[in-house]
């Protein structure tokens, strides 16, 4: 794996840790920047890049679509879980860690909850939800977000939410309306500034809360 990983340009000292995962196009420009956004509000932000295997991020949106298809998805999948395993173990890092992702990267977030303990704090903006019995496993704290209009992943939410209660997760979910999938994607025609912005004041306040301390 490679990744792009981000220290605030101020202060010293430990600090928790984010693993910022990404849409099914790679690090590309924009997730490097969600990762810089983390560093600034003081946080060690680490974006892997899931297309490394097949050479990485080929700096095209169409050309990475495509290769992204062709992933051993267990494989990547054992990939991001040894990521956050590597940020965790940062000598920069407190050894508290979350982690945010979009769209694939979502559904990779609800992944880690799932299976990795050490995972305090997780935030899926639009992503596959996990089955009830993985969900059951869940330890971290959940901040979920979902576009408005949304139907194929929105779909999977009211099984998710009650596999949560039952368990009792403790989590948060905000439905922005209007909004498309992506909608925090600044780089595409689906971005919705207004639900942008108040997503990830909520995220970055939630990181805050769950892993500061």
């Amino acid at each position: 794996m490679r990744g792009y990983l981000v220290a605030p340009p101020f202060g010293t000292g430990r600090l928790p840790g984010i693993l910022v995962v990404h849409e099914n196009r790679g690090l590309n420009p924009h997730i490097e920047d969600i990762a810089r956004r983390l560093a600034l509000d003081n946080f060690l932000a680490f974006a892997p890049d899931g297309l490394y295997p097949l050479g990485g991020y080929p700096g095209d949106e169409d050309k990475a679509r495509d290769l992204f298809g062709k992933l051993d998805q267990t494989k990547t999948r054992a990939d991001f879980v040894a990521a956050a395993s590597f940020l965790k173990a940062l000598p920069n890092c407190s050894g508290r860690i979350g982690a945010v992702g979009f769209c694939w990267g979502g559904g990779i977030v609800n992944m880690l909850a799932a299976r990795l303990p050490d995972v305090l704090a997780s935030v899926p903006f639009y992503g596959v939800q996990p089955s009830a019995e993985d969900a059951a496993k869940i330890k971290a704290q959940l901040l979920i977000h979902y576009a408005g209009n949304d139907e194929r992943i929105n779909a999977g939410w009211p099984a998710y939410e009650a596999a949560l209660k039952a368990a009792g997760v403790k989590y948060e979910e905000f439905k922005y309306p209007g909004t498309e999938h992506g909608f925090n994607n600044d780089t595409t025609p689906r971005y919705d500034e207004a639900a942008a912005k108040l997503a990830w004041q909520r995220t970055v306040a939630f990181f805050n809360t769950t892993l500061r301390g």
